[in-house]
């Protein structure tokens, strides 16, 4: 069963979506690999990282990118298989591939249009976005060829 975000823009605090003792396990992480990231900001990368999976829902066939940020935390969630699969399941109704993405593969990085188109999808989800984290896109996307299960070939 996915949850349903038909709210508002900004009514839904994404750090709900994760269990409270997930976000701790994954901003431990983040901190102990990250050392130039503190507690209080690991657990906002998640917060985001819970609201950019979740915007992949509400936005098939879009191609979202996360953050440079918001990419520490999403790999940091993947090597969580158990808790990023539930995650998935529960939130987004299926499992979120991370697709490292290059300039031949057509990601302009530069422009910020990606981003922008993201951060765009997050307020269309109705989820909050925090700004701060949202600044320079990250080589990678949720998906290939615009859908979540996509094979690269």
């Amino acid at each position: 069963m996915t949850i349903a975000l038909d709210r508002p823009v900004g009514t839904t605090d994404p750090a709900s979506l994760v269990d409270p003792e997930v976000t701790e396990r994954l901003s431990a992480r983040i901190v102990n690999e990250h050392t130039e990231i503190d507690g209080p900001m690991a657990r906002r990368i998640v917060a985001q990282t819970a609201a950019f999976l979740a915007a992949s829902a509400h936005a098939p066939g879009q191609r979202l990118v996360p953050s440079k940020l918001v990419d520490i935390g999403w790999h940091t969630f993947i090597l969580h298989t158990v808790d990023y699969a539930d995650f998935c399941e529960r939130v987004v109704g299926r499992f979120v591939h991370h697709v490292p993405e290059t300039e031949a593969d057509g990601h302009d990085s530069k422009t910020g249009e990606p981003l922008r188109n993201t951060v765009a999808a997050l307020n269309a989800a109705g989820l909050t976005v925090d700004s701060e984290l949202w600044r320079g896109s990250a080589d990678c996307g949720q998906c290939h060829a615009g859908c979540h299960d996509s094979p690269k070939k």
